[in-house]
């Protein structure tokens, strides 16, 4: 969600004169768009604001030429002041639900002195103020469906920093869409931090009529040129019926999904107010597997919560042997403050946290990669989304989400190629192009 919002902020600051640069040195205005989920991210915006500091004052007294150096995201709504007191060179501060003010913020950054502070949660849906998303030559796209969330688990700050859960007309999503594909882009990934709780607005305008994410999922396939549908984060226990349907009779809908379960222990689910346990998990993989047999999944895990014994651990590693997972994204616990756990009482040495974790990475790491070899030798549709590495090279996403690398013309850029997966390696497969020289109905250039 960050990179959406990140595009969205080239997209408002365009029509006043900004456009994107790699190089720090050269900009007029470095926006750090933050995380505030671990406390790694949190501390990183300190380090870098370090940089452009120095960065700042060798502009305005070499040239005279002002930087202004800006920090948005959900550090900064969680910690807006505290921000201008450790860095007052900073110029604006502002959270995630109010960039659609931008450039209003940089033109009275411009006129006052001191900095901008922008944290309050807006009346308004930003999304009502933001001009339609650009493709900018991309095959790929996020597209955001639904924000915040209302589950407070006792680990996180998503609640604070995101707001309460918004779900975007879908009148606004078809139509942004719609706007996409025609631009070349051929698949979108739904975005919320609990997307699969999506009910927006149904584009009549009943009182009472919402759709939900299947539906929209559902209505989002008969768009012309949209190949591919992806959707992220997911929460198990609002995984419902439509969906579930999505996923057996929606052939653009890939098979892959990420479903964070967190933990397999129900002591300390119950302690992170997790509204499912192990087994809901397990009952719910069984009825999506039955529904789409070719689905492949990958998760979220905390270790060493508040509380958390060998035992607990033991059981997250047997839900992890019996499920199977493609990828995942494990983490020590890290305390946020303001949150419930952080000033819970057992906390977890940190050696045992980096003991259980090595563990646990370990056992998904050779899941990771016994799926990819299964891979090899199987046809695979890989969408080509530009260059790889090496010359005469692209690189392209399976239907899985591996990193596949072909050797292919650049015409094939933005087609779905059939091809044959050769080789697996660590963090990416090789595939060749089919023999019959055909991709996407044409001949190979």
């Amino acid at each position: 969600m960050n990179v959406y919002d990140s595009e969205r902020m080239t997209d408002i600051l365009a029509p006043v004169g900004y456009e994107p640069t790699d190089l720090p040195d050269e900009a007029d205005l470095v926006i750090l768009n933050t995380c505030h989920i671990r406390e790694k991210a949190a501390e990183k915006v300190y380090s870098d604001l370090g940089r452009l500091r120095l960065i700042k004052e060798r502009r305005t007294v070499g040239d005279g030429d002002t930087m202004m150096v800006a920090v948005a995201g959900c550090v900064a709504q969680a910690e807006g002041e505290e921000i201008l007191k450790r860095a007052p060179y900073v110029d604006m501060v502002f959270g995630p639900q109010t960039y659609h003010r931008l450039p209003e913020m940089v033109a009275r950054a411009h006129r006052q002195t001191g900095a901008v502070l922008d944290t309050d949660f807006p009346a308004e849906s930003k999304f009502d103020h933001l001009p339609d998303p650009s493709a900018k030559g991309r095959t790929s796209a996020f597209l955001t469906v639904q924000e915040g969330c209302d589950k407070f688990c006792t680990f996180c700050v998503v609640p604070y920093t995101r707001g309460a859960e918004y779900s975007r007309p879908a009148a606004q999503i078809l139509g942004d869409a719609r706007g996409l594909a025609d631009a070349g882009v051929r698949e979108i990934t739904l975005l919320g931090q609990n997307v699969n709780n999506y009910h927006g607005a149904a584009p009549d305008g009943g009182a009472a009529a919402e759709w939900s994410l299947g539906r929209l999922i559902t209505e989002l396939a008969a768009i012309d040129g949209l190949q591919r549908i992806r959707y992220t984060t997911s929460y198990p226990a609002d995984v419902d019926d439509d969906l579930i349907a999505a996923h057996r009779d929606v052939p653009k809908l890939m098979p892959y999904l990420h479903l964070p379960v967190q933990s397999g222990s129900d002591r300390v689910l119950k302690a992170m107010n997790r509204r499912h346990s192990a087994d809901d998990y397990r009952r719910l993989v069984g009825r999506l597997r039955a529904a789409q047999p070719n689905l492949a999944l990958s998760s979220d895990f905390i270790v060493g919560f508040p509380g958390e014994d060998d035992r607990d651990f033991r059981e997250t590693m047997a839900l992890v042997e019996e499920i199977g997972f493609v990828g995942a994204y494990s983490f020590k616990y890290s305390p946020r403050p303001g949150t419930p756990a952080a000033a819970m009482e057992w906390q977890v040495d940190e050696a045992a946290k980096k003991e259980r974790l090595a563990a646990l990475q370990e056992l998904l790491n050779r899941q990771q990669q016994a799926f990819n070899r299964a891979c090899v030798g199987t046809s695979q549709p890989v969408l080509l989304d530009g260059p790889g590495r090496h010359r005469g090279q692209l690189l392209g996403r399976s239907p899985y989400m591996q990193a596949v690398h072909v050797s292919a013309p650049p015409t094939l850029i933005g087609t779905i190629a059939e091809v044959r997966i050769d080789a697996a390696h660590p963090n990416s497969l090789a595939a060749s192009l089919p023999d019959n020289g055909v991709v996407d109905g044409r001949a190979i250039a």
